[in-house]
């Protein structure tokens, strides 16, 4: 499987990685060509530096670990480079201060991104926990695993996000449809007021128990 990452910021740097680690085929993207290099270093393993274009044509699943006011540059300029492929959102549409969502009850970054994007399948995965327990590659939190949600409107593709979750050791859980994303979205938020407003700090994680 080959995994293409769209930003090698904290988010893409630290997934992009572990996936290699775990014998994921890993395509490093930036803004600043040399930010994918130094990733793709770093990760050594099955995971190299290239384009945007290049990660995405390459690629059976692209993560969108970029910022989201990018996201809609990023996406015309590849234009139908992106169709038929799995597109992981982790993305949090936020304000400046990160105070508040930039979209209300009707829509999320998700649904927005999939508009953008209609001939791929958007999934939203990844946005609810923080870097730094991604780039730990620890899963766990107290003996407990750290819930991830994932949410989509096509059941190949949760199938196929749902497995890299898995195999990073996460407990990987189906959150419905992409519209679903309108309550991912705001929990990421909170995750952000308790680790930062509230001073729990980032390493910290939400589990479904059941």
């Amino acid at each position: 499987m080959k995994l293409g990452i769209i930003g090698s910021g904290n988010i893409g740097r630290s997934i992009g990685n572990w996936a290699s680690r775990l014998g994921y085929e890993v395509i490093f993207s930036a803004k600043n060509p040399k930010h994918a290099e130094e990733a793709a270093k770093t990760a050594g393993g099955n995971s190299k530096a290239g384009s945007v274009s290049d990660a995405v044509k390459s690629a059976d699943m692209i993560l969108l670990a970029a910022p989201y006011r990018a996201v809609e540059g990023i996406l015309s300029d590849l234009g139908s480079l992106v169709d038929g492929k799995v597109l992981i959102d982790a993305t949090n549409a936020l304000s400046p201060d990160y105070s508040s969502l930039a979209f209300g009850f009707t829509t999320s970054a998700a649904e927005e991104i999939q508009k953008l994007a209609p001939k791929a399948t958007v999934v939203k995965a990844f946005n609810t926990v923080f870097a730094q327990i991604f780039s730990s590659q620890n899963p766990e939190l107290k003996g407990r695993k750290v819930t991830v949600f994932y949410a989509s409107d096509d059941k190949q593709a949760k199938t196929k996000v749902a497995e890299l979750i898995t195999k990073m050791g996460f407990d990987a859980v189906d959150a419905g449809p992409l519209k679903a994303a309108r309550n991912l979205e705001p929990l990421a938020l909170l995750n952000i007021n308790l680790g930062y407003g509230l001073g729990h700090g980032p390493s910290i994680g939400f589990a479904l128990l059941r």
